[in-house]
């Protein structure tokens, strides 16, 4: 929490994250070419924001992009904010951006757990309803298989995939389809990529949600931030979030 209010305090890196509010995924050329300073005085600001895990770096290729990460912000708000502004603060991590297409997600968070009890809390139902609004992913967790996506309080079918990659306990690929409204059945399949690693006595959890058409309804990835604040808070402390956000869909 430390580095990430240190990170935004200043206001260069707060224009940084600016910039990648409204293009996310961006190239360190790129994001210089904005700035009246030279690209090594860039390149330090964005290290801070790396270091508060505001921003992530992606090799995609030859290029490394940089992309803007939302849940240390999530996790501010849950801990401060939230409990004192929930309606406005929202509007903190509500990133309805404008990007290339393909539009692609990334969220990245550090949970002080092992690789296979994480694991297990992404794919076991009776977990993972504590911290995804509810929801139960109903699946045999091998490669190939169809999941569907159910809640106790929904009379149909949430959502719908495959399961493209399953390595535990490392790597999950699905596809996603989203079923709850009419709004977002037009949005048609996306993907989903869950990365664990282990950092010592933590684990670096990356969360990449790609394949999603330029303009994407937030719908679709808007709740990642607040999932994964749920997921490391129970991981850590046994408890569940108790902000207005988290308990709306739960059952």
């Amino acid at each position: 929490m430390d580095d990430v209010f240190k990170a935004l305090a200043d206001p260069t890196r707060r224009r940084l994250l600016d910039e990648l509010f409204h293009e996310d995924g961006q190239t360190l050329t790129s994001l210089e070419e904005r700035f009246s300073m030279s690209r090594f005085g860039v390149m330090k600001h964005l290290k801070v924001l790396e270091e508060a895990r505001l921003v992530v770096a992606h090799r995609r290729g030859r290029e490394k992009l940089h992309f803007l990460n939302p849940v240390p912000i999530r996790l501010v708000h849950d801990r401060w904010v939230s409990k004192y502004a929930e309606p406005w603060a929202a509007g903190l991590v509500g990133l309805k951006q404008t990007l290339e297409d393909p539009m692609e997600k990334v969220f990245e968070i550090y949970i002080r757990t092992t690789p296979e009890r994480l694991w297990q809390a992404i794919t076991d139902n009776d977990i993972r309803a504590k911290y995804n609004f509810g929801n139960r992913f109903e699946t045999d967790w091998k490669e190939g298989s169809r999941f569907t996506v159910t809640n106790p309080g929904a009379p149909n079918i949430l959502g719908e995939g495959e399961n493209l990659e399953v390595d535990p306990p490392r790597r999950l690929v699905q596809t996603m389809v989203a079923l709850w409204g009419d709004d977002v059945k037009l949005e048609g399949t996306s993907r989903v990529t869950w990365e664990i690693e282990q950092i010592e006595d933590s684990c670096r959890l990356t969360v990449t949600h790609d394949q999603l058409r330029d303009g994407a309804n937030e719908q679709l990835y808007g709740g990642w931030p607040m999932i994964l604040s749920g997921l490391k808070t129970w991981l850590e402390t046994g408890d569940t979030l108790t902000t207005p956000g988290s308990l709306m869909y739960g059952s």
